[in-house]
């Protein structure tokens, strides 16, 4: 179960792709677009994040800053920036805390075959640091356009 709407959002420290540190606090005033996907350079997160890219400057006018998580190193999501122009950050969760935190570590079926994953899901969250929306167990097509209109709303 994930961070319901209208809670306090938790604050992390974590290494982005260009190897700096980013906190949700250092954001503190802006709306926080904090997507979460299981794996770098594999067919839906590629959809997922082209997408985000695609429609970065409509969130950008909307006051909203795109944040991707994966448990990927850092050089992993180098890669994954270099080799489709994604345009903004990516944090790598290596141990897991984050997604822990925010309840999209979870156990998924895939083929019949049970294992422990990243439940893609995306965090609305305003600049007081509460969520304003959750989805979890997104279906990548039309969800960026959502999430973008829900924007209007905050």
């Amino acid at each position: 179960m994930s961070i319901s709407v209208g809670a306090k959002a938790p604050d992390f420290i974590l290494p982005t792709d260009s190897n700096k540190k980013l906190s949700l606090s250092d954001l503190k005033g802006r709306k926080v677009v904090l997507y979460f996907y299981p794996k770098d350079l594999t067919p839906g997160c590629t959809v997922e994040a082209q997408d985000f890219r695609d429609h970065a400057d409509k969130f950008k006018k909307a006051g909203a800053v795109i944040i991707g998580v994966s448990k990927d190193s850092i050089e992993r999501h180098e890669k994954f920036k270099l080799k489709h122009h994604l345009n903004f950050v990516l944090l790598s969760d290596k141990d897991g805390t984050l997604c822990e935190d925010y309840g999209v570590w979870q156990k998924k079926k895939l083929y019949g075959r049970e294992f422990m994953g990243i439940v893609r899901t995306t965090f609305v969250i305003d600049g007081g640091g509460v969520v304003r929306n959750v989805w979890e167990k997104v279906k990548v097509k039309g969800h960026v356009v959502e999430v973008l209109e829900s924007l209007t709303r905050i």
